[in-house]
């Protein structure tokens, strides 16, 4: 899935990442397996933050909360995926981040929270199940 045999070699390309789209702090010490779920977390709240900014009719908060989210998406998750080794699952998930910035730029043009609904809606089984991979392999909590 991920571009190398395992979703948990690579830690600093996936700290790199998170660095660089300017989520929240604690990247350092974190596995490589936090990591993307810190990246999930990152988006799911980029998502709210621009339904936030819709209600209130603040524009800026809207398109930045937009724009996080698809940064998340575009350069934390997609460009992670290994597409020579990672089979099926990659393609699938590819299509899916593709999807997604698609609908994020859509909701974003034309100030519709239904769209954001339907982006949380999408990403909220990958981050359910991420979770719950990291439960069973190394004890991974969710949350830290």
């Amino acid at each position: 899935m991920f571009s190398t045999a395992t979703a948990y070699a690579r830690p600093q390309q996936f700290a790199n990442a998170y660095r660089h789209i300017g989520t929240e702090t604690g990247v350092s010490g974190a596995t490589p397996h936090r990591l993307v779920a810190m990246l999930f977390e990152g988006y799911m709240d980029a998502v709210a933050q621009a339904r936030g900014g819709m209600r209130a009719g603040n524009v800026e908060r809207k398109s930045r909360g937009i724009q996080r989210a698809l940064r998340i998406v575009g350069e934390g998750l997609r460009e992670n995926l290994d597409m020579k080794s990672g089979g099926r699952l990659a393609q699938d998930l590819n299509d899916l981040y593709g999807y997604l910035e698609l609908r994020l730029t859509q909701a974003n043009i034309r100030n519709d929270e239904a769209i954001l609904d339907e982006c949380q809606r999408l990403m909220q089984p990958l981050q359910d199940a991420w979770n719950a991979i990291g439960e069973t392999v190394g004890g991974f909590s969710g949350r830290g």
